[in-house]
């Protein structure tokens, strides 16, 4: 209901990366040209079939949202219910998740967020819920998330980690699962770079955009861990001649190689800048102002609802990080200390705990590795909330036993 009136009460225009999307949307549903390669088009090619279907109006693109949120959030019931997670705890993740800030404000947004985040949740019902062949849809679901984000075509080293820490398979068995989802990934996305290597004259992944965003994110220049023209790099590469007559594979290419010759010869400067992105995104700081975007919002509605998104942001992101901290550690000390790894406790309870932590370590390496922003935090919020709460019941927990035993 809340994601249905804000899409009807705040009219957010697409701008920036928004607006490419909307225009390639709009391109594949009249038969237009899918992209240049620069960045990636699987959110645009699932909207551009909406738009072919019902209209290329914003608001199908904000309908389709809103559906796609009731999906997350039945998604995130089942797979708590599943992993046994106890009633009480199942509804507590659910509200917190349901109501939420970003849940419901990306719902006005032509933005890669919510699509993505509905495809995760899928996966990760699909294998906690141990459907037959799932290994096989999950790698389906995989390829469709890379040509989303580039970098989740090594989600599959997630399941082989789980699998394999918690005991649930031995190294052969989570090995070859996770080769299942590599393999089928590959070939979903296979039509793509076929068509991106067609287009360039060379071989080209699902996007060239990913040495832009190394550069401009990692260079002398940059001190804040956040986005910068490419232009204001000393000696930009940008500039030179040869840059220019490159093609955008090329040019990727060409940008990566420098990047990566920053990153070596300044490796203390990486870490820093590493760390100012991983602030930058888990840290309290708003996304909301870009859904306000065109929207017409009073000044001091905006600073209302942005102060209560970082109070939110704030508390529950920090709660979760540091029981997942917590968590983590003790992953590492069990592993140590048992051959057995963890065959001697619960699998069931070892499962979510542990897929939760290392696919938050997916994210959190990409985003320290290359660049980080406060909306990159959306497709791990559930992941986040789910750990604020063990965390915060585990400390009620304590304080009440504490009380009662004084």
């Amino acid at each position: 209901m809340l994601s249905v009136l804000w899409i009807f009460l705040v009219n957010t225009q697409p701008f920036s990366d928004f607006l490419y999307y909307q225009r390639i949307a709009m391109n594949v549903a009249n038969g237009g040209q899918w992209g240049n390669t620069y960045t990636t088009v699987g959110y645009s090619m699932i909207l551009g079939l909406f738009y072919k279907l019902f209209g290329s109006s914003i608001m199908v693109a904000k309908w389709l949202n809103v559906f796609l949120t009731v999906v997350s959030n039945l998604l995130l019931y089942q797979i708590l219910k599943v992993a046994n997670v106890r009633e009480y705890g199942r509804k507590i993740v659910f509200v917190l998740f349901v109501f939420f800030p970003s849940t419901i404000f990306y719902n006005s947004m032509v933005a890669t967020e919510i699509v993505f985040t509905t495809i995760l949740l899928l996966i990760t019902y699909l294998y906690i819920a141990k459907y037959r062949y799932r290994y096989w849809f999950i790698g389906l679901l995989a390829g469709l998330d890379t040509l989303i984000k580039p970098f989740f075509l090594v989600f599959f080293l997630v399941v082989f980690l789980t699998e394999y820490v918690t005991g649930k398979n031995n190294f052969i068995k989570s090995l070859k699962n996770s080769l299942i989802i590599l393999c089928v990934s590959i070939v979903t996305i296979t039509p793509w770079l076929y068509r991106n290597s067609r287009l360039m004259g060379e071989f080209t992944y699902v996007s060239n955009n990913g040495g832009i965003v190394l550069y401009i994110n990692n260079n002398s220049q940059n001190h804040t861990g956040g986005w910068m023209p490419a232009e204001k790099v000393k000696n930009s590469l940008v500039l030179t001649p040869e840059y220019k007559r490159a093609n955008l594979t090329q040019r990727n290419h060409m940008l990566t190689q420098a990047a990566e010759k920053w990153i070596l010869s300044h490796p203390r400067q990486y870490v820093i800048l590493g760390l100012k992105r991983l602030s930058k995104t888990f840290g309290p700081k708003s996304e909301l102002r870009i859904s306000f975007y065109g929207a017409q919002i009073p000044l001091r509605v905006q600073k209302l609802l942005s102060s209560l998104t970082t109070i939110m942001r704030g508390l529950f992101f920090s709660a979760g990080l540091i029981t997942m901290a917590l968590a983590s550690i003790l992953y590492i000390v069990r592993l140590l200390v048992s051959k057995n790894r963890f065959k001697n406790s619960n699998r069931g309870d070892n499962l979510l705990p542990a897929y939760f932590t290392i696919t938050f370590l997916m994210f959190f390496s990409v985003y320290f590795l290359t660049e980080g922003q406060p909306r990159y935090a959306f497709p791990v919020v559930f992941i986040l909330l789910y750990f604020a709460y063990v965390g915060l019941q585990s400390l009620f927990s304590l304080i009440k036993y504490e009380w009662y035993n004084s």
